[in-house]
């Protein structure tokens, strides 16, 4: 049983080390580069919710 116990703490350092090392890699949320200068739009997306009420 405490070599099921010493596994489960391995892993569990293992994995947050490995989330820590992805955090600073990333460089803690970075923007992507930006492409164009042109505000963003909302170009073929329906002017009316999805969730509008139907009478059945």
């Amino acid at each position: 049983m405490e070599i099921v116990g010493i596994l489960v703490f391995i892993i569990l350092v293992i994995t947050a080390a490995a989330t820590v090392s992805a955090v600073l890699r990333d460089g803690r949320g970075h923007l992507p580069p930006v492409r164009s200068e042109q505000p963003w739009t909302a170009r073929e997306l329906p002017s009316t919710p999805y969730w509008t009420l139907r009478v059945f």
